[in-house]
């Protein structure tokens, strides 16, 4: 049978605003059962009654999560199970910046915790449930800017120096489209697809951590370029709901095509080296 988003319940992270939110919308005008994570409570309230009221749709729920907080995230992981008996479509898209290194609430620097550890572990804690609701979809936000991306598996947070927002932020967003491909390698016969994303250059406000002298640099050559979350939203829905994409997996898109990603993203030795370490990283690696 073709694959049919109407009834499908779908987990969308960083819901509140931006192409989540957007895509939420899309999402739920199209039949899905939508669950929203966010962090401010009141925030992702309004954002439910907001893709209630703009798709028409009753079947709309909420859940709070800091993708910062690794026991936040298994909260929410919690919370998920005891409300749901199914996950058919899982959307990572919680993610920000940051103007200076810090650290998040478990001593990891915060772009890495939240763009790259927060994915994982959600996908991790929720894959037994995913792979139960087979056929079923995983869905990572990436970015185009994991061209420019390295990775020190030895030093990922940039403790021993090297920081900035735009390294720090691309090498999250390699370690993104690195995961989606390990995953889809890991479930290949499980039914359950793995494929990652570049949204297109978005007006949103993921750039609002960026340093202050960086944002008039930004508006000034970038914001003209910049497409709406609307139209930043579509390529999650194209990978959540269209039935011409039953079976692929592995893949990285951009412009709603495929294309390959980096050449450090197409190399398999590393990303299964860095499933390891962040196995590691959120305490789930064997003794």
């Amino acid at each position: 049978m073709a694959w049919d988003v109407r009834g499908k319940r779908i987990l969308v992270t960083g819901a509140t605003s931006g192409i989540g939110l957007e895509a939420a919308v899309e999402l739920a005008r199209r039949g899905a059962r939508i669950t929203m994570v966010g962090r401010d409570a009141a925030r992702t309230a309004s954002a439910r009654t907001a893709v209630m009221e703009r798709a028409n749709s009753n079947d709309v729920d909420e859940l709070l999560g800091d993708f910062g907080s690794q026991a936040s995230i298994r909260a929410l992981a919690g919370a998920f199970r005891a409300r749901h008996d199914r996950l058919d479509v899982l959307v990572n898209n919680a993610g920000g910046v940051n103007s200076r290194r810090r650290l998040g609430a478990d001593g990891i620097e915060a772009t890495w915790a939240v763009n790259h550890l927060g994915y994982f572990l959600l996908t991790r804690l929720l894959l037994d449930l995913v792979k139960k609701s087979a056929p079923a979809r995983i869905v990572t936000v990436a970015s185009i800017g994991h061209r420019r991306g390295t990775l020190d598996l030895d030093d990922p947070g940039f403790e021993r120096g090297g920081y900035s927002t735009m390294r720090a932020y691309s090498r999250s967003k390699l370690a993104n489209v690195l995961f989606a491909a390990e995953l889809a390698r890991r479930l290949e016969g499980s039914g359950v697809t793995s494929n990652s994303l570049h949204p297109g250059t978005v007006a949103t406000n993921i750039w609002s951590g960026a340093p202050t002298w960086a944002k008039p640099v930004i508006a000034l050559l970038y914001r003209p370029f910049f497409i709406s979350a609307a139209a930043g939203g579509q390529t999650i829905v194209q990978l959540a709901a269209d039935p011409a994409l039953d079976g692929v997996t592995g893949r990285y898109f951009e412009k709603q095509q495929p294309v390959a990603p980096s050449a450090l993203a197409q190399d398999e030795a590393l990303a299964r080296r860095l499933w390891d370490a962040s196995e590691k990283q959120v305490g789930l690696a064997e003794a």
